[in-house]
């Protein structure tokens, strides 16, 4: 029987399919390929995902209290469907603000289990969490939820419905057949009794989009340099930080926000004794962000198993929040 657990037991489950020199096969990779690459879910370490945090909070950033405002509003009809002992699994945690929205809501949730590869934020967040809700057991797993990863052994022999939650239109992270295949692994890892909650940003006018991913203030741009930061901190990089400029574009063809940082001079740098060669005006694709209308995202969840059982947009149709459940309809 799963127990509540104190905050300063919530250690974390470290995934072991996740490979400890990840990071640097994919930077390695990435400068590697034409054109320049990062994958974005080396944005978020420890210091990433605080400015991430701050980000969210940005006036230009409507996304979060978007969603916030639709989940405090659709919460309660999402636990009468799930109904109770649930079992929460939130893919790419971060530090876990909306959650309390449905945790509240469900009845006697039996555990909640957030997953994210911040291990330092992880630990904060879930201690934060187990003061907010002190009943619940808190079951953290560190791995990056963009690989194949395990739940924790503790949730093997429970029984019940489970419930994915995924805010945050993180899903539009994934390129399209990543995103399917992202949710259809989710669905097999859920199992057969499996709902899901996702969070999606809808297509609409580059002047509401573009700010949101280059706001004001710069935090934005912080954000995506900090993963050169990284890279010249644990990967023996020499990046010069000074010769990059953040940029946001709107790919209307595709339907996406495309996060780059780009080169303003010619330069050659090392990362990990390896030389990159740079032209002024080449860029590092850092990050992107699908938007999705509600025709496009019923086809992507239909194609990985699942059907939308409800959704609930904003007044301006900018957002939607999703319920979703297995396509067998059990």
């Amino acid at each position: 029987m799963l127990q509540a657990t104190q905050t300063q037991q919530a250690t974390a489950f470290v995934c072991p399919s996740l490979p400890e020199n990840a990071f640097a096969t994919d930077v390695l990779a990435g400068l590697g390929h034409t054109p320049k690459t990062l994958p974005s879910v080396w944005l978020y370490d420890q210091r990433g995902s605080e400015l991430f945090e701050e980000i969210t909070g940005l006036d230009e950033y409507y996304q979060t209290r978007t969603e916030t405002a639709l989940l405090g509003e659709c919460s309660a009809a999402i636990a009468d469907v799930v109904g109770p002992n649930a079992v929460v699994v939130e893919f790419g945690s971060g530090s876990s603000r909306k959650t309390p929205l449905l945790l509240d809501a469900l009845v006697t949730p039996r555990a909640y289990v957030p997953v994210d590869i911040a291990d330092d934020f992880l630990d904060d967040a879930v201690a934060t969490l187990a003061r907010r809700c002190p009943g619940i057991p808190m079951l953290p797993v560190r791995a990056d939820f963009t690989r194949p990863f395990h739940l924790p052994p503790q949730l093997h022999d429970t029984q019940g419905p489970r419930l994915g939650f995924f805010p945050g239109s993180t899903i539009g992270n994934f390129a399209p057949g990543q995103a399917a295949a992202f949710l259809a692994h989710v669905g097999k890892m859920l199992g057969p009794h499996r709902r899901m909650v996702v969070g999606v940003d809808a297509c609409k006018d580059p002047a509401v989009l573009l700010p949101a991913y280059d706001d004001a203030r710069g935090v934005t741009a912080q954000f995506d340099l900090n993963v050169l930061v990284r890279i010249n901190r644990e990967l023996d990089g020499d990046l010069p930080l000074e010769a990059f400029r953040h940029e946001a574009r709107f790919n209307a063809k595709a339907s996406r926000i495309e996060m780059h940082l780009v080169a303003q001079r010619a330069f050659s740098a090392t990362v990990l004794g390896h030389r990159f060669d740079f032209s002024a005006g080449e860029s590092i694709h850092t990050e992107n962000s699908y938007k999705y209308g509600q025709t496009e995202f019923r086809a992507l969840a239909n194609s990985a198993g699942w059907d939308i059982e409800r959704v609930w947009l904003d007044a301006r149709s900018r957002f939607a929040v999703y319920l979703l459940r297995a396509a067998n309809g059990e």
